[in-house]
């Protein structure tokens, strides 16, 4: 039987602090984010594609929760190897790319810059799927809806940057 095939006791604490790790990242950026909807980000030029503004909220509740479980999963089955930290350094680089989008992009309107932002945040997120996969499948297949939305989501932004030049 593969090691990852065999069951593992859940921890709640374990999950429960990962839970609100990414939900924490969350919420602090939203603080960024939420007084920017009415007041910037509705006088720009959107695409017709473009979400109405509760879809946000609810998408990237979900996308954390998800996020949260496969690095509980990953960390459950750690171990004290290169591949190990290389994950858990790319995890955290992604975390904080993710809250540095909402910075940039609302926070200092800089359209531009959040594009520089959200195309490396993609690129942590296929490497986040990588290294993911090397300890739990289900962990890696748990990030890909965060890698579409982040896609679609990339597309947005280049969408408004160049409708807004």
């Amino acid at each position: 039987m593969h090691p990852q095939a065999l069951p593992n006791k859940f921890k709640p604490v374990a999950y429960i602090t990962s839970l609100a790790i990414t939900l924490s990242i969350g919420a602090v950026a939203s603080f960024f984010t939420r007084p920017q909807i009415k007041a910037w980000y509705i006088t720009l030029n959107k695409p017709d594609f473009t979400p109405p503004n509760w879809l946000f909220p609810v998408a990237w509740t979900i996308l954390y929760i998800l996020i949260a479980t496969a690095a509980y999963l990953v960390w459950k089955l750690r171990n004290d190897t290169a591949i190990y930290r290389s994950a858990l350094i790319v995890y955290i680089l992604q975390l904080a790319l993710n809250f540095s989008w909402s910075i940039v992009f609302f926070g200092m309107h800089q359209i531009t810059g959040g594009l520089i932002i959200i195309i490396a945040l993609l690129v942590t997120i296929i490497l986040n799927i990588s290294y993911f996969g090397r300890f739990s499948k289900a962990a890696a297949w748990l990030l890909v809806p965060y890698f579409l939305w982040v896609g679609y989501a990339t597309l947005l932004n280049i969408s408004i940057c160049v409708l807004n030049k």
